[in-house]
């Protein structure tokens, strides 16, 4: 009596553009934390917008050609994750006293996202890859502000917008991490994973 094979799962193709300007981020990541230290605020800004345009860019090729991976989106997470600390870094050692005492919002901002980074490691033995919808306009809003604060000087309607915006966008990562049983990539929030409770 014959058995039918089980068709063996597809292997990604992790070799695709979205991919290797992912992998440029994270490997820029050195040269750029050399720039802040050596004091070189003109070519770090310059170099770190190009990477904070370049995230939106690999996320649009990706979804445009079909060419979303798993690999894809974890790579994609580490580099955001090294372009958050640069920024960080960045703005604390050339921009820090153009903020004047509106600079703790920084620290909520930043300490949400490392909550919830040790939280998804200590969960699923990796960093969290969800990419959501409001992560998405946090970072363009982020990137607004970053772009203004270094060409043009600090703005504080845009500061504690971006801010703000960040804030509620990973307390929204955090409540599915602890609703989650499994880690899955690219989810768009939390309104879908309750609407598809609620179907099935």
């Amino acid at each position: 009596m014959s058995k039918t094979a089980t068709p063996s799962p597809q292997k990604e193709n992790i070799w695709n553009l979205p991919n290797a300007i992912s992998l440029y981020r994270l490997l820029s990541f050195p040269f750029l934390l050399y720039l802040i230290f050596a004091g070189n605020e003109s070519l770090f800004a310059t170099l770190l917008c190009i990477n904070l345009a370049s995230d939106a860019i690999d996320g649009i090729i990706a979804r445009a050609f079909k060419l979303q991976t798993e690999f894809g989106a974890r790579l994609d997470s580490m580099a955001d994750w090294g372009t958050y600390i640069l920024a960080f870094v960045g703005i604390y050692n050339f921009k820090m006293p153009d903020h004047g005492h509106d600079f703790w919002l920084l620290y909520p901002f930043i300490g949400l996202i490392v909550f919830y980074n040790l939280f998804s490691y200590l969960k699923f033995k990796r960093l969290p890859s969800l990419h959501l919808y409001s992560t998405k306009v946090g970072g363009y809003l982020q990137g607004i502000y970053f772009f203004g604060l270094f060409s043009y000087g600090y703005y504080a309607p845009i500061f504690f917008v971006a801010m703000i915006w960040g804030w509620l966008s990973s307390i929204e990562e955090i409540i599915i991490l602890v609703r989650s049983k499994s880690l899955a990539s690219n989810v768009k929030g939390l309104y879908w994973i309750l609407k598809q409770e609620k179907i099935a």
